[in-house]
């Protein structure tokens, strides 16, 4: 710079000076989160546009809106019709924030993985196959397929198998039989959990609760009584090699799951739906309630995101606001857990 002036060499010392600040640095990638609870539905598939989520009236007017969280679960007056809780509950709920349903198939995967993308998230997400990979085939460096089932016919083991083996199931769940009345120790289940510990992947169980009222609009065989983590016992000692998490953390029957985990030291749980839909004071105490009993090591994040794609990043923030968890803490429940109990590589 011999031949500079001196004010040249001023305004180049100031723009090495402003390349180098903070200020106009390109900001920093999120810390990478895994959602080990995220659906892959297809809402519009098979049914006309003004019934895109099931042939029960009732269950797709509840799953309309959804209050971000219930701030106080609407009342049913057992005299009067049953859609009048509806309105309550999914049709116009009062809370301070609720979403509206995404009821388009394409609309819902795009702007799902885009939260997944802005957030650095890569989630497990569980549907129907052909659905989970449309998702993975969108965004296959984001999405780890699993394979939901529940409401209707239990799938053959065959085909797991072979899904399994094309690589179109790496998880196998959300297991969400509860919905229609079986127990997690029902002997129908036996061949799932031996599939899952002979093929070595995650099995993500249902245990605890659904919509609210669900079994006087949407699922007769729903019970909260099956909820219970202790059914899963003699699961555990039967597979002593299964690699299980139960979902949301097996609310609200916290001391029992607590019973089921230091028994059972291989049992991991999420934090998906509980994270954003109940009451936030409901939800810090139930988690507190976990990581002061140890479990702090055990506990992941799930956004159980189905038809709402803001949720993903309200379970998210959820954690991230939570003054009792140590960063250290935060961390290890948006990522350091999961990504060892799924065997990641960093």
């Amino acid at each position: 710079m011999s031949g500079c002036t001196r004010k040249t060499r001023y305004w180049l010392s100031s723009l090495l000076l402003l390349a180098a600040s903070p200020a106009l640095a390109e900001p920093a990638a999120p810390l990478p989160i895994i959602d080990v609870h995220l659906h892959a539905y297809a809402p519009d598939a098979h049914q006309p546009a003004e019934k895109q989520l099931n042939d029960n009236e009732n269950l797709y007017k509840a799953s309309q809106m959804t209050c971000a969280p219930y701030e106080n679960w609407p009342a049913r007056d057992p005299g009067e019709p049953i859609e009048r809780y509806m309105d309550a509950y999914g049709g116009n709920p009062e809370c301070q924030r609720k979403f509206k349903s995404v009821l388009n198939s394409e609309e819902l995967r795009k702007r799902t993985i885009a939260e997944l993308e802005r957030l650095n998230i890569v989630a497990v997400t569980s549907g129907d196959a052909d659905v989970v990979a449309q998702w993975h085939k969108q965004a296959p460096d984001r999405i780890i397929p699993g394979f939901h089932f529940g409401p209707g016919k239990l799938p053959p083991v065959e085909e797991l198998r072979a899904l399994h083996a094309t690589g179109q199931m790496q998880a196998l769940g959300e297991v969400a039989v509860q919905l229609v009345g079986i127990a997690p120790n029902d002997p129908r289940l036996e061949p799932y959990y031996a599939l899952a510990e002979e093929l070595d992947i995650p099995f993500s169980m249902h245990v605890g609760p659904n919509a609210a009222g669900l079994a006087y609009f949407g699922m007769p065989d729903y019970r909260a009584s099956l909820g219970d983590p202790l059914l899963l016992e003699e699961v555990l000692l039967r597979h002593p090699r299964m690699r299980i998490y139960v979902n949301h953390a097996g609310y609200p029957m916290g001391e029992r799951m607590i019973a089921l985990m230091q028994a059972h030291p291989q049992v991991y749980v999420d934090t998906a739906a509980i994270g954003w839909i109940v009451p936030r004071a409901e939800f810090y105490r139930y988690l507190k309630l976990l990581v002061d009993a140890g479990f702090g090591k055990r506990i992941m994040f799930g956004s159980d995101q189905m038809l709402w794609p803001e949720g993903v990043a309200a379970s998210v923030e959820e954690i991230q606001s939570a003054d009792f968890l140590t960063a250290e803490q935060k961390r290890d429940i948006l990522y350091n857990n999961a990504a060892r109990f799924l065997r990641l590589e960093k």
